[in-house]
């Protein structure tokens, strides 16, 4: 897989605490490596995978090959080291591999929806510049330029919410991957 297509997060495998895009979910940290985490995350990109663990047995339990991205919307450090935090779902993704950098928590290479729908459509795009986005610019961007016939991009635009217009896309999105991978040549169309 080409690097450019990846995004490397730190992985929160908790099981039994299931993060879907557009949902919240808030979490009490309180072991050492998480909260190492936590931190890092705060201090870097603001975000974490949540991922199931396939079985409770031993250090590092083999996981689940989807995920979803928290955003850490809420925290809460508390005077011993501990942290209350809320994250939001952004998007889902499917581990590409675990990569070793040398903390005490996992974290793995990524792809997410977006980027799997641009490959399979053989779109040419700078994933760099995608992420200096902020959430509206890329809602929007990918709307403007993404093979959607005029009704589904009017769908798009009388969104008044942002996180309305993201799950609309994200459905729009998911459905011209299938198609395609299907081998149909189909636009979404809304009626």
């Amino acid at each position: 897989m080409n690097q450019a297509l990846t995004l490397r997060v730190p992985i929160f495998p908790l099981a039994g605490a299931i993060l879907f895009p557009r949902s919240q979910l808030p979490l009490h940290i309180f072991e050492p490596r998480y909260r190492d985490m936590v931190r890092d995350a705060l201090d870097g990109a603001g975000h974490i995978g949540m991922v199931q663990p396939l079985t409770m047995e031993g250090g590092h339990p083999p996981l689940y090959g989807v995920g979803c991205i928290g955003e850490i919307v809420g925290v809460e450090e508390m005077e011993d080291g501990r942290y209350n935090i809320v994250l939001n779902g952004s998007s889902r993704f499917r581990i590409i591999a675990e990569t070793d950098l040398d903390t005490p928590y996992r974290n793995a290479d990524v792809e997410q929806e977006a980027r799997r729908l641009g490959d399979v459509l053989g779109l040419a795009v700078d994933w760099a510049a995608v992420g200096r986005l902020d959430d509206e610019m890329l809602v929007n961007a990918i709307a403007q330029v993404a093979p959607f016939d005029i009704g589904a991009k009017q769908a798009l635009l009388e969104a008044e919410k942002l996180d309305a217009r993201a799950d609309l896309l994200s459905q729009l999105m998911q459905f011209q991957r299938v198609a395609t991978s299907a081998g149909a040549d189909i636009e979404p169309t809304l009626q």
